[in-house]
C-alpha cells in the first residue's frame, strides 16, 4: 500500500515523527528510530532546513534501523533522495514567493519523475506560532497570522481546488504556540483531503485536541530530539 493510501485509510489520528539529520546524526539517530520501532508510529519524516548532499547515505543508513516508512519532509532541492519511499511535494502556498510555489519544483521535476519515488502534492501552509521560524527565514516569507481563520480557510480550500492531496499546517520548528485546534477544526470542515500539523507541539494534551479537532497525523520534531523517551512518556499518557 502507498503512503498516501495509507493516510487516506487512517481512521484513527496518529503521530508522525520528523528525523532532522543537521540535528541526528547518523549515529544518535538510532536511539530514536529505536523508540520509534517500539510505538505505532506509522512513518518517519525526514528534513530540516539544512540538510544537504549526504542524505542519500543518511536514509541508506536509517533503513538499517527500521522497516517504518521514510517520508522525505524537503526544505530544499538538496533535499532530494531515491532511497526515501514518499516525497511530500510541498507548495507554500501561504506564501507567494514564486521558488516555492512551483520554481523549485520545476527544476527537480525530471529528477524527482526518475527516481521512482511517491510523489504526494502537498499544499504547505505557514502559520504564525508567535516566533520567527527557521522555515520563514529560508522561505522569506510571512506566516498567514493565527487569527485570520478565513485566509486560513480560504488557502486550504483553493489547495484542494489545485489538486494538491494533502494540507500540512505548520507552526514552525520550535514555535511558541502549535497551530490552534480552533483552526484545524475549520480547515477540517471546509476541505476533505487529510491534515498533518506540526510545530511547536510539546504536550499531550495539544496532541489530543489537534487530533479532535481533525488532524490525521500529528508531527513532533524538537520536542523529542534532546530527550526520545519523551516519545514514550508521550504515548503512555495519550487517550485518543
Amino acid at each position: 500500500m502507498s503512503v498516501y493510501s495509507r493516510i487516506q485509510s487512517t481512521t484513527n489520528p496518529q503521530v508522525v515523527v520528523l528525523v532532522d539529520p543537521a540535528k541526528l546524526d547518523a549515529n544518535s539517530v538510532s536511539e530514536v528510530i529505536d523508540i520509534c520501532n517500539e510505538l505505532p508510529i506509522p512513518f518517519l519524516f525526514i528534513g530540516g532546513s539544512l540538510v544537504n548532499d549526504f542524505l542519500d547515505s543518511y536514509i541508506i543508513t536509517l533503513r538499517k534501523y527500521t522497516s517504518k516508512p521514510l517520508v522525505l519532509f524537503p526544505g530544499n532541492l538538496m533535499q532530494l533522495s531515491r532511497h526515501a519511499d514518499a516525497l511530500l511535494l510541498l507548495s507554500l502556498i501561504s506564501g507567494r514567493n514564486p521558488d516555492f510555489l512551483i520554481g523549485n519544483h520545476v527544476h527537480a521535476s525530471l529528477y524527482i519523475k526518475q527516481t521512482g519515488v511517491e510523489v504526494i502534492p502537498t499544499g504547505y501552509m505557514l502559520i504564525d506560532g508567535g516566533s520567527f521560524t527557521s522555515v520563514q527565514y529560508m522561505s522569506q516569507t510571512l506566516p498567514i497570522p493565527s487569527d485570520k481563520t478565513d485566509i486560513v480557510v480560504a488557502t486550504a480550500v483553493a489547495a484542494e481546488l489545485l489538486g494538491l492531496k494533502l494540507i500540512y499546517l505548520e507552526a514552525g520548528s520550535g514555535a511558541k504556540n502549535p497551530v490552534s485546534p480552533a483552526l484545524v477544526a475549520e480547515v477540517r470542515k471546509n476541505v476533505g483531503l487529510p491534515i498533518v500539523v506540526g510545530g511547536g507541539i510539546r504536550q499531550v494534551h495539544e496532541i489530543e485536541n489537534l487530533a479532535k479537532a481533525g488532524a490525521q497525523l500529528i508531527v513532533l520534531g524538537n520536542s523529542i530530539e534532546n530527550n526520545p523517551n519523551r516519545l514514550k512518556e508521550i504515548f503512555s499518557e495519550l487517550r485518543w
